[in-house]
């Protein structure tokens, strides 16, 4: 029925959550065994408060982030969705994750909802730097101020461009496909909903159940998304 879908549709959007990241080999944030919120206080270390008092652990903290997204790389799944951008399959990707994967396998119309680690930028200047420099321990900007990595942190608002590209493709979407999200996190859940009362058909792909499962056209549980979408890939 998917495969149907995806050949049918004039317009359609992905939705990725974390769970494309962790098959990638990446920890989430919320898992309930190996999370990374379940040794460290979000609140107090990957915060706008601790960049400006506590910047040493907040440092340490993205530096180990950082590291480990220079550790790994996008999977097949990446590679596909990229590949049928470039066939016209797949219009636009929103994504909740902050790694680039879709960017490095080739994916071009991406919006970041929560920002990237691949790179960093200065508090003071705004500046922009490659992320590179916190493997190095370069911490300063050439104006003085701090480097940090251009993510969401905390007590912050999402980027305003990437908000409002991600609201004008779920407007525009005839087939809406959520992959490895808990949809749990707002504003960000809210646009399978826009995407449905736009007329959309909504798939969710996930591990688990959802929140919005009960709205979905199509519900894909248990199965690895990158086996998924190999699947609706082969001929």
């Amino acid at each position: 029925m998917l495969k149907k879908w995806i050949d049918e549709a004039k317009h359609t959007v992905v939705f990725t959550g974390a769970g494309m990241s962790t098959e990638s080999g990446l920890p989430d944030f919320r898992s309930a065994n190996k999370g990374l919120w379940q040794s460290k206080d979000p609140s107090r270390i990957a915060s706008a408060d601790a960049l400006n008092n506590n910047v040493s652990e907040f440092i340490a903290f993205y530096r180990e982030r950082v590291q480990g997204v220079r550790e790994y790389g996008p999977h097949k799944g990446h590679h596909i969705l990229a590949e049928w951008e470039k066939q016209g399959k797949v219009q636009s990707i929103i994504t909740q994750n902050v790694d680039g994967f879709h960017q490095q396998a080739g994916s071009r119309k991406v919006a970041e909802l929560h920002g990237t680690l691949q790179k960093l930028h200065c508090q003071a200047c705004g500046k922009v730097y490659d992320s590179e420099d916190y493997i190095n321990q370069d911490y300063h900007c050439s104006c003085g101020g701090i480097l940090r990595p251009s993510v969401v942190l905390f007590g912050e608002t999402l980027p305003e461009e990437a908000f409002d590209f991600a609201m004008s493709e779920a407007r525009k979407s005839d087939l809406f496909i959520v992959m490895g999200s808990s949809l749990s996190v707002t504003p960000a859940n809210q646009f399978p909903i826009i995407a449905k009362d736009s007329g959309a058909k909504i798939v969710i792909i996930n591990k688990e159940q959802t929140e919005m499962d009960h709205i979905a056209d199509q519900v894909i549980q248990g199965n690895e998304i990158g086996e998924v979408l190999a699947e609706l890939n082969s001929p």
